[in-house]
């Protein structure tokens, strides 16, 4: 059976100043780390395709973040951006708000905070984990069909989306429940979460964090 990955990226660092949760805002630029970090993870996979790896398609949420952190993969391996709505930022009810730990000791939020499981406050994680999945499976179809016949060097795509999409997506890869602690999620700044398939089926995730010398002291705000 035909052999593909599919590799979901976080974007890079964000010029944030001021701490704000900033969701689908748009707007928000890459800060000069975030660049750095974008380059950085570029010169990876420009190395694995050096070393024969067959990276055809190259995918990305509209947001103004994750199209900045997929141009540089993009003039490193030639390839265009697809734009795709489906591997967007979660909807959130505190889209614009800073401090956000300081809110939830106000009582007027509490009614978002009564289903963590869900969750109450934005989009539900069965639908961020369909949605981005569905992405995945045209990505990688797409990724085949670009490939043509090299059974010997399976096709691959990239898609670079958000922290909360890509963790969730991976729990429902690895059948785990999708509600969760975000403090526990792993997935960096500019981490790459891979989908290994075998036909239709994910038969091996794996992570890897290729700008991990540049996280220490950078920004991230949990869900952005």
């Amino acid at each position: 059976m035909q052999r593909s990955t599919v590799h979901l990226v976080r974007h890079g660092e964000v010029h944030n100043p001021d701490g704000v949760l900033y969701g689908r805002l748009p707007e928000f630029h890459l800060s000069e780390l975030g660049r750095r970090m974008a380059a950085q993870m570029a010169d990876h996979f420009e190395r694995r395709r050096d070393d024969g790896a067959n990276i055809v398609h190259l995918v990305a949420s509209p947001l103004t973040r994750a199209q900045e952190t997929a141009q540089p993969v993009a003039d490193a391996l030639g390839l265009g951006i697809i734009t795709d709505e489906r591997i967007i930022e979660a909807e959130n009810r505190f889209e614009g708000m800073s401090r956000i730990r300081s809110r939830l000791r106000q009582p007027r939020y509490w009614p978002l905070l009564v289903n963590p499981f869900r969750p109450s406050w934005g989009e539900p994680y069965t639908r961020q984990a369909e949605r981005v999945l569905a992405g995945v499976q045209d990505a990688r179809r797409q990724a085949i069909e670009l490939a043509g016949d090299a059974p010997d060097r399976p096709a691959e795509a990239i898609l670079v989306s958000h922290q909360l999409p890509i963790w969730v997506t991976r729990l429902a890869a690895e059948n785990r429940r999708l509600w969760h602690d975000p403090r526990q999620r792993e997935c960096t700044l500019t981490s790459i979460t891979s989908l290994e398939f075998v036909g239709d089926t994910i038969q091996r995730v794996s992570y890897v964090e290729p700008c991990a010398d540049l996280l220490p002291g950078a920004a991230n705000v949990p869900g952005a």
